[in-house]
């Protein structure tokens, strides 16, 4: 096994490369031991290079509609009612904290997606 940093796009995409030759690796051979490596090599360039911040709240809420197939109303119980959801998923009004904490405890939307713009 030969690791070296990856410095670069070029150096990321041979990385990529090699981890899908050992991505199937069996647990504890060496080949398993280089995923491993790879894996956190490329984890470490990407968090540098091309961070991704936290999300919107509104995105974050949306996104758990999509997943769960929910719509507006379903949100009432969280937001308040049907004007208020619709002031929140437009932007018009922002999440009070007590909003904020329904969403969390009842769609277990992380806490740092509400509050990022907060």
């Amino acid at each position: 096994m030969t690791i070296k940093p990856i410095r670069n796009d070029d150096d990321l995409r041979a990385a990529f490369v090699r981890l899908e030759s050992v991505f199937q690796a069996s647990e504890g051979s060496p080949e398993a031991d280089e995923m491993e490596v790879l894996v956190a090599l490329v984890e470490a360039y990407e968090n540098r290079h091309y961070p991704v911040g936290p999300a919107d709240p509104v995105e974050a809420i949306k996104f758990r509609m999509e997943q769960q197939g929910l719509v507006a109303k379903d949100l009432e119980p969280f937001i308040g009612s049907s004007g208020r959801v619709s002031e929140v998923l437009n932007r018009k009004r922002a999440l009070s904290l007590r909003m904020v904490k329904r969403l969390h405890d009842g769609l277990k939307i992380p806490y740092e997606s509400l509050l990022s713009h907060a």
